[in-house]
């Protein structure tokens, strides 16, 4: 069985949830019913480690440890904006996704690195696909492609849409207890369209934090 998330949206308002450290670098580095958007609760399981751009996962941006296990990769295949902000919240997005699947491999919702990257709906979204990998028994392996990102600003500054594909045709579930992988064959499934909405926290110009998720399964524009 692999696990993949449902087209179910989610967008509540982002809150001033607790800032324990920032996410990632600021500068140019990298429910309705609880059925939040990409909650993996569909018949795939999830997958894993994000690096940018085929780059290796950062270790540790601005204190936070978003490594991840030699055999979850997550690769960011997509260009950096120019501009500042665009750059620093795709940045962030990517950590954000590291910080997930980092739970996922800790088996806890409670690593600082999930804490710093999200805020509100975007926290619960993390929480909600963590808790549903422990349930599941599984933790995750294999190589998760995200590619054609896109960024948009609000015309306040303070908010970037990240949208960008997943290619989850090499990731694959994996269950704790007996080791077996759960590969399964290619199809439309594999394929999901993610728009993540970063935040910049008041207090810190270069923290972004996911605050709103939406996703689009079954994504033929991602093929």
């Amino acid at each position: 069985m692999k696990r993949r998330p449902l087209p179910v949206s989610v967008a509540l308002t982002a809150t001033a949830a607790l800032l324990l450290t920032a996410c990632g670098s600021g500068d140019d580095k990298s429910s309705d019913n609880d059925k939040v958007t990409g909650a993996y609760q569909g018949a795939k399981t999830p997958k894993g480690s994000a690096s940018r751009s085929g780059a290796p996962a950062v270790d540790n941006p601005d204190g936070v440890d978003v490594s991840l296990p030699k055999d979850m990769n997550l690769v960011f295949d997509w260009d950096k904006p120019k501009d500042k902000n665009e750059a620093a919240a795709m940045d962030d997005a990517a950590n954000y996704l590291r910080a997930i699947y980092r739970g996922v491999n800790k088996r806890t919702t409670k690593d600082a690195a999930v804490t710093a990257c999200a805020t509100g709906d975007g926290l619960h979204y993390a929480n909600t696909q963590i808790n549903a990998w422990i349930d599941g028994g599984w933790t995750a392996t294999g190589t998760l492609r995200h590619y054609d990102g896109t960024t948009r600003s609000a015309p306040n500054g303070k908010s970037v849409e990240v949208a960008f594909c997943a290619d989850s045709g090499k990731f694959f579930g994996k269950e704790i207890k007996t080791q077996k992988i759960l590969k399964t064959k290619p199809s439309i499934e594999d394929f999901d369209y993610f728009k993540i909405v970063m935040v910049k926290f008041p207090t810190n110009e270069g923290l972004w934090q996911a605050s709103k998720v939406f996703v689009e399964a079954n994504a033929e524009k991602c093929q």
